[in-house]
């Protein structure tokens, strides 16, 4: 019992030192080690602010138009960008893996500033959560390829940046896209089941 006990941990080990070793080398193929990008600092610096605002935008252009169905879309994508941060937040705590840039310190070198620990990607999480929610939301290519596009690039721009390991940026993706997707369904949910007690209540009647 002892010995499958030890060589489980064994094995575990040995496969965490191999995911951390590809990943710090594939990182270090895509982190400059001189000058910084101000194309990619423009994109990691406005993720979460850009975000943050669509959900904003959406309702106010709702109340504008008096459209019932852009608000309900609005107040989702804000509800999964809050299940996110949550999500998110509470992983990094619990993982705590240190930054590349920490860890790393010879061979990957930040661009920028940033602090707390490192997976999964907040910035990435954040954007594909926006992406996903806009994207089901309103399922046009016109939509979903821009959406997608900003979020990707998001994710190379932390990973350029020296910020995030392609692993940190993996697990962002899987977060933010679940989160959303998840909030979608529920709302979905939610509002067929109003749908139905309401019809019941008018039949009632």
């Amino acid at each position: 019992m002892k010995f499958k006990l030890f060589l489980t941990v064994l094995i575990f080990s040995v496969s965490q030192t191999i995911a951390q070793n590809f990943d710090t080398k594939l990182l270090a193929k895509i982190n400059p080690n001189s000058g910084e990008s101000k194309t990619w600092g423009f994109i990691t610096n406005n993720a979460i602010p850009v975000s943050v605002a669509t959900p904003f935008v959406m309702l106010g252009v709702s109340l504008i138009n008096k459209d019932e169905q852009l608000k309900r879309n609005a107040i989702n994508t804000g509800v999964a960008l809050l299940a996110n941060g949550l999500i998110t937040s509470g992983i990094k705590n619990t993982i705590q893996r240190q930054r590349p840039f920490l860890a790393n310190k010879d061979i990957i070198f930040l661009q920028g500033h940033t602090s707390g620990y490192s997976f999964p990607s907040g910035h990435t999480s954040t954007a594909f959560a926006t992406a996903t929610s806009l994207s089901l939301s309103f399922p046009k290519w016109y939509v979903i390829a821009p959406s997608y596009t900003f979020a990707a690039a998001t994710a190379y721009s932390r990973m350029y940046r020296g910020a995030h390991y392609p692993g940190d940026v993996l697990g962002g993706i899987i977060v933010g896209t679940g989160s959303a997707f998840l909030t979608w369904k529920l709302q979905k949910l939610m509002y067929r089941h109003n749908k139905v007690y309401d019809k019941a209540f008018v039949t009632n009647d």
